[in-house]
């Protein structure tokens, strides 16, 4: 199975036949230095922890072009739908939608969701979310959207035992690196760590390093990837 790393929330997974986007913000990323069309060619699914628009981003383009499977909250993908979206796949916070050669499951995740418009005026697109993802082949990944810690983050790990976590540290939008780093010493078992959601807006913490400081005698599960550059897991 191989990711790529786009910067802020935005990942690739390609795997058996399926090629994944999660959180698609790649026009106006500072991280993301490529092709939009090159980057996200052969997507067949686009999974959205939230509708705010540093995590939609490119998918109305993307799903329009590549008639991707675009999952995500009920109020989101029906709003995507309105927007010209035909393939969406519905789901709410517990449950699981199953595909060829993976699934993926909602999680709760503290934060919120909707969009702004250019006059001001705000659309409720439902609970915000994590992703966790099974594979036929490969790892189980736990995508956490924006979030601060919760204590039922437990109940995640016991259900789903994810081995890889993608993890928001950047502060002031999401929980901080002290924060983030207590959340996977307590309640994971990850043998990957990729922290996300920092660097992309000046309100954020600029890197990781606090996050990897913070993880103290586990650092080395710590992976930062260079965005743009696939790798194996």
């Amino acid at each position: 199975m191989k990711m790529t790393y786009f910067g802020h929330s935005a990942f690739r997974i390609d795997t058996g036949s399926s090629v994944i986007l999660i959180d698609p913000f790649l026009t106006g990323n500072p991280h993301f230095k490529g092709d939009v069309k090159a980057a996200t060619d052969g997507a067949t699914h686009i999974l959205l922890s939230h509708g705010h628009s540093d995590h939609v981003g490119d998918t109305v383009e993307i799903a329009k072009r590549t008639d991707a499977k675009v999952a995500g909250t009920y109020e989101l993908v029906n709003w995507l739908s309105g927007k010209g979206v035909e393939n969406i796949e519905p789901a709410n916070t517990g449950g699981t939608i199953k595909f060829d050669d993976f699934s993926v499951t909602l999680t709760q995740a503290f934060h919120s969701s909707s969009d702004i418009s250019e006059n001001g005026e705000i659309t409720y697109l439902g609970m915000p979310n994590g992703l966790v993802l099974h594979f036929a082949q490969g790892p189980s990944v736990y995508h956490m959207g924006d979030t601060d810690i919760f204590a039922d983050m437990a109940i995640i790990e016991e259900l789903h035992h994810p081995k890889i976590g993608l993890v928001p540290v950047g502060d002031r939008l999401t929980m901080g690196a002290a924060v983030a780093a207590l959340a996977c010493r307590r309640y994971f078992n990850f043998e990957t760590i990729i922290p996300l959601h920092w660097g992309t807006m000046p309100i954020l913490d600029p890197n990781p390093d606090k996050f990897k400081e913070a993880m103290e005698d586990e650092a080395s599960r710590v992976k930062t990837p260079t965005p743009g550059e696939a790798f194996e897991i």
